[in-house]
């Protein structure tokens, strides 16, 4: 895993704070606080644009719905084909939640 390298204490440390946040007001405070506006909206444009990808929709639906730029979109593709399963992880949990 290419996190690792970056400090693993730190990376940790963070992660267990996320995963003791409550609820989505929670999540909304606590990346309001982290994160720029931009950086939150980026996040979520690739959640949606490999949720999109999952249901096969075309590069051109998907730039249309999210703005997300075909260089995004590739990113996303090739991590939910060769990366660690994180994107699939996440769909599958709020798919079932549906």
């Amino acid at each position: 895993m290419h996190l690792e390298k970056l400090g693993k204490e730190h990376i940790n440390q963070m992660f267990e704070g996320i995963l003791k946040l409550q609820d989505v007001d929670e999540c909304y405070r606590f990346f309001e606080d982290l994160c720029t506006v931009n950086e939150v909206k980026s996040l979520a444009q690739r959640l949606e644009v490999a949720r999109m990808l999952k249901n096969g929709h075309t590069y051109h639906k998907i730039e249309e719905a999210t703005g997300a730029s075909t260089a995004t979109i590739s990113r996303v593709k090739r991590c939910l084909e060769y990366g660690e399963g994180g994107y699939n992880i996440i769909l599958a949990r709020l798919e079932k939640e549906e």
